[in-house]
């Protein structure tokens, strides 16, 4: 079965996540800091009078951090009720591909924490990523 999925781009790699799961691309100017709060918590951001939690994708994955400033972009979804701002350096896209396969490739770093399996596009193979595993850090905590 086929599905749609919106690629993204982190560090360079592109990435995918379930369509179903994304409520909207957003472009963020700024974001207002919380203390004593995990690492990969960038702050909190207003949309459309709901707040969003942002999340650091980079911070998450142990490679530094999104550039900061004007023209931020993010994923919102919603985790367990609770809306989310994911952090990217970009989205490019989305497309229709078959159904998610394992991830049978080993996955360096702690990508492999977050891969929720493979996706097909075209002759590339783009990582599925685990949203909820990225916002709650859950590979951190066990680090």
């Amino acid at each position: 079965m086929s599905g749609l999925f919106l690629i993204a781009r982190i560090a360079d790699q592109e990435v995918a996540l379930p369509a179903v799961t994304v409520g909207s691309v957003i472009e963020m100017d700024r974001i207002v800091p919380v203390p004593r709060v995990e690492p990969h918590v960038a702050g909190l951001f207003a949309l459309r009078s709901r707040i969003l939690t942002v999340i650091d994708s980079r911070a998450v994955l142990g490679l530094g951090m999104v550039a900061r400033g004007a023209g931020m972009t993010a994923v919102a979804v919603t985790v367990d009720g609770h809306g989310y701002a994911l952090l990217v350096d970009a989205v490019d896209d989305v497309i229709e591909a078959p159904a998610p396969e394992p991830c049978r490739a080993i996955i360096e770093g702690r990508w492999r924490d977050f891969a929720a399996g493979i996706i097909h596009h075209g002759e590339r193979a783009v990582l599925l990523l685990d949203a909820a595993a990225m916002i709650t850090g859950r590979a951190l905590q066990a680090a």
